[in-house]
C-alpha cells in the first residue's frame, strides 16, 4: 500500500493508463506544461510528449468535437474540464453526440470518452468554480457517471473509465484532492470492484445515508458521531450515479427502514429525488419515514463567504438524520406551529 492524495492518485491512474494504451490521449486547458490548474496532469506532457497530452485552446465545445473526431478513429481521449461550470459550452456535444453516437449507429461506432470534471465547493472559489452539474448529465441516457470519494477509488477508477467502451463522466470532488489514503498501486483492474458499484463505508441498523463524491468523509463523520447517541447509521458511497447501484441501497434500506441522501447540488430535481423516488418504489412496504433529502439550496452557488452556510455539513446531516428517526430537529418547532408535520 502507498499512501496517496486524491490528487497523486487519479495523476498515477492517467499515468497508467497512458503508459498501458498507446491510444488514450489526454486533452485538456493547461494540463500539458502547467500541469492543470490543480496540477493534476503534472508532468505527464514532458514523460508522454505533446501528442499525448495536448495543450488545447479555451474552447470546451472544441476539445470535446475534437474527442470526438479521435473516437471515431479508435482513439480512447481523456478530456479535462477546468472546471465545474465551465463544461455547459460543450454540453451540446457530451448530450447530443456522445451520449447518442453508439445508439444512433446502432452499436457500428463506440465513443470511449472520459470528461474529467472537478466539482462541488468548498474552496473559496467564484460560482462557475463551485457547482454540481451532474444530475445534467445522469439524465441522459448514454451516459455513465461516476464520482470518486477516495484516493482508492480515484486511481482505480480513472483507468476503468478509460478502458471503458461507453463514455464516461468522472466527478472529482476538488475539495478532496489533498485527502490522503491508502492505494494500492498493484492491483489489476480486474480484481477491483466494478465501476459501477456502490459500496458500503460503514454498516448500521438504524438508518440508510447515501452519498457521493465531497460528502462522502462527511457522512463518514456523522455516522461516528451519531454513536454518541446510540445511533448506528449504514452509510453508502455510491460511486456510480448513472447507473445507480439500486440493489446495494435497496437492501440497505429494507434492513434500516430509514433513507437519508445528501449531496451539495440543489434539491430540485438533484439525484436525491431519483434516489429518493426509487426506493419508495422499491421500499414502500419496509419504510418507517419518508426518505428525507439533505442538499444545497435551491439557489445560484453563493458568494464564497457564505457556501458554509449553502453546503451540507456535520450538523446538517445530523439533523436529517433526527428528522428520519422522528427525533427533535430543526423543523420540529415549526411543525408544531403549523399543527402537522413540514417533512
Amino acid at each position: 500500500m502507498t499512501i496517496m492524495t486524491m490528487a497523486s492518485a487519479i495523476n498515477a491512474g492517467l499515468r497508467n493508463a497512458l503508459g498501458t494504451d498507446p491510444k488514450v490521449v489526454v486533452m485538456g486547458e493547461d494540463i500539458g506544461a502547467l500541469g492543470g490548474v490543480y496540477r493534476i496532469t503534472d508532468g505527464l506532457q514532458r514523460e508522454f510528449g505533446p501528442r499525448r497530452v495536448v495543450d488545447t485552446p479555451l474552447a470546451e465545445a472544441g476539445i470535446l468535437g475534437t474527442a470526438v473526431g479521435l473516437a471515431f478513429r479508435g482513439y480512447r481521449p481523456v478530456v479535462e474540464i477546468q472546471f465545474d461550470g465551465f463544461v455547459y459550452p460543450a454540453f451540446d456535444q457530451i448530450v447530443c453526440q456522445v451520449a447518442k453516437l453508439h445508439y444512433r449507429t446502432r452499436g457500428a461506432v463506440k465513443m470511449p470518452i472520459t470528461v474529467r470534471i472537478p466539482f462541488g465547493g468548498g474552496i473559496g472559489a467564484a460560482e462557475h468554480h463551485s457547482e454540481s452539474p451532474e444530475a445534467y448529465f445522469a439524465h441522459t441516457s448514454g451516459l455513465r457517471v461516476v464520482s470518486v470519494s477516495n484516493p482508492q477509488d480515484a486511481y482505480t477508477m480513472i483507468q476503468q473509465a478509460i478502458a471503458s467502451d461507453d463514455p464516461v463522466l468522472y466527478f472529482e470532488p476538488k475539495r478532496r484532492y489533498h485527502m490522503k489514503g491508502e492505494v494500492e498501486l498493484e492491483r489489476p483492474l480486474d480484481d477491483a470492484p466494478p465501476m459501477g458499484g456502490a459500496h458500503i463505508v460503514t454498516r448500521g441498523t438504524d438508518v440508510t445515508l447515501v452519498a457521493y463524491g465531497p460528502l462522502v468523509p462527511t457522512a463518514r463523520d456523522a455516522a461516528v458521531a451519531a454513536t454518541d447517541d446510540g445511533i448506528s447509521i449504514e452509510v453508502i458511497d455510491l460511486r456510480s450515479l448513472a447507473p445507480i447501484d439500486f440493489a446495494t441501497v435497496e437492501a440497505s434500506v429494507r434492513k434500516t427502514g430509514r433513507l437519508v441522501v445528501t449531496h451539495e447540488a440543489a434539491q430540485s430535481g438533484g439525484l436525491g429525488a431519483e434516489i429518493a423516488a426509487s426506493l419508495t418504489e422499491r421500499c414502500f412496504d419496509y419504510l418507517e419515514h419518508a426518505p428525507v433529502r439533505v442538499t444545497g439550496f435551491d439557489i445560484p452557488y453563493p458568494a464564497s463567504k457564505l457556501e458554509s452556510y449553502h453546503l451540507p455539513d456535520l450538523d446538517r446531516i445530523l439533523d436529517g438524520v433526527d428528522r428520519a428517526l422522528d427525533r427533535p430537529n430543526s423543523l420540529s418547532a415549526l411543525a408544531s406551529e403549523s399543527g402537522g408535520s413540514l417533512l
